[in-house]
């Protein structure tokens, strides 16, 4: 790739009084390729992945409950930022710099900024899903209604819309060449960067702790109690504990995978001066691309921890031979959902009851 007199990027894409003369330097040389091969399997990954979760769920009715359908909401999440943000930066790669323009640049970033916060509020809004259906199973069915939530997914993308728009008010989203992207500028407004990290990170992170924490306490207590030989409840336990599992892995990789770039966001948001120059580089664009692929495991881990899912993903898979059975109902093939009502076996008010 020949290196162009505008690789630096675009100059009218900086916020609002930003200084144009201390912006960020480019990225290594060497790094566009690998940074283009990371993408490229990134958005590929994320939207075979996501659009399989997205089909398992539509297609099988044992499938479309409470919890899945916070799952479809994060798989949405993750696929926005394969079909817009990504391939932008991509295109970013392959010509050395911002051709698009200011628009696509402020919209982009925009984009960007629903999916990674939507993403942080619909993992928060599974680990409480999870939390109400094992720690309090007896007020699980008042709680998750249809019509209730309805009104908690509308909440979580509602919050999100408005968590995004302080974006273009304190003029935070611009070009960054070091990865070829437009995003959040975490040296625009100090105060700004504290508030993002701590209140769609930090604070989603505990909540998400708390939930899995509770849980984990009452597994351990479930398991302790356990006694051969092994009964339906037993197995029905065994299953909501797996699904448990696999959302629980969702969050732990979302919160590797954020945590860096997180970080390093509050440490330069603390002291600017000092701390934003001694970043390497390598360190920022790597914690860059490490979040960016998380969009692409979720998916991934359904299919490897979810039997249901996997189950369902083969399905569809062997459906493309025949395109007509891709959009059936295939709920009457078997495949135990995650069932919206509690399973007594693992809840805290039935441990006596389950005999566990």
């Amino acid at each position: 790739m020949a290196r162009r007199a505008n690789a630096s990027g675009c100059a009218d894409c900086l916020p609002p009084g930003a200084n144009r003369s201390l912006g960020p330097p480019p990225a290594p040389a060497g790094a566009p390729g690998v940074l283009a091969g990371v993408l490229i399997f990134t958005i590929v990954v994320d939207i075979v992945g996501n659009v399989l979760v997205i089909l398992s769920v539509y297609r099988n009715k044992k499938l479309r409950n409470a919890g899945n359908i916070f799952v479809v909401s994060l798989s949405v999440a993750d696929l926005v930022v394969a079909l817009y943000p990504y391939p932008l930066a991509l295109l970013a790669i392959f010509h050395n710099g911002w051709t698009m323009g200011t628009l696509h640049c402020q919209l982009s970033g925009f984009v960007m900024g629903l999916s990674v916060i939507g993403s942080v509020f619909n993992i928060t809004a599974i680990a409480l899903n999870r939390y109400c259906y094992i720690c309090h199973g007896l007020r699980y069915d008042r709680l998750y209604t249809r019509r209730n939530t309805c009104l908690y997914l509308v909440l979580t993308w509602l919050l999100t819309a408005l968590a995004t728009v302080p974006n273009f008010l304190v003029g935070s989203l611009s070009y960054d060449p070091r990865v070829y992207s437009c995003t959040f500028a975490q040296t625009a407004s100090s105060s700004y960067t504290v508030c993002v990290v701590v209140v769609h990170f930090l604070v989603p992170l505990a909540v998400v702790s708390f939930c899995y924490l509770r849980i984990w306490t009452l597994v351990i207590r479930v398991k302790s109690r356990v006694r051969p030989p092994e009964s339906r409840r037993q197995r029905t336990q065994t299953s909501d504990l797996r699904n448990f599992l696999t959302m629980f892995v969702v969050f732990v990789l979302f919160a590797v995978c954020w945590a860096p770039l997180n970080f390093i966001g509050l440490a330069v948001a603390i002291d600017p001066v000092r701390v934003a120059p001694n970043v390497p580089e390598w360190l920022f664009v790597m914690s860059y691309f490490m979040a960016y692929f998380n969009s692409c495991l979720n998916a991934v881990v359904y299919g490897l921890l979810n039997q249901n899912f996997r189950r369902e993903y083969k399905q569809i898979l062997l459906s493309l031979c025949a395109p007509r059975t891709l959009f059936l109902d295939s709920s009457k093939c078997g495949t135990e959902g995650m069932k919206s009502k509690q399973s007594p076996a693992v809840t805290h008010n039935h441990l006596m009851e389950a005999n566990l």
